[in-house]
């Protein structure tokens, strides 16, 4: 099994309830098939750098997993099929992402426990 980080920016249009539950479709598809799932963020509504079907910003959602790599052919996939996603990108990550990720982790955790 390898670690993965995707990101994935959904349309804007959306309410927050359709993105939550957009959100938790694209989880259930990586548990199904066997993933662990290591983190999940969202980051909320974000400008982006430039318009992508003509819209300026979109959700955007971080999951980190472990998961065997035909996994990720199956999200993406689903991300391809699901209008609501603008774009998608899944990296496999070698030691020291694996690293940095989980100080990142332990970083913001902290923070919101000391919020």
């Amino acid at each position: 099994m390898y670690n993965y980080e995707t990101v994935f920016i959904l349309t804007p249009v959306l309410s927050d309830e359709q993105m939550k539950e957009t959100v938790a479709k694209f989880k259930k598809v990586l548990t199904d098939n066997g993933a662990e799932m290591l983190n999940e963020e969202a980051w909320g509504l974000k400008k982006m750098a430039y318009p992508i079907e003509k819209k300026s910003t979109g959700f955007y959602n971080l999951f980190e997993f472990k998961a065997e790599p035909t996994i990720v052919n199956t999200l993406e996939v689903a991300f391809r099929r699901d209008e609501k996603v603008i774009r998608f990108l899944t990296v496999k990550l070698d030691k020291y992402a694996v690293e940095y990720a989980e100080k990142r982790r332990k970083k913001y955790s902290s923070k919101a426990e000391e919020a």
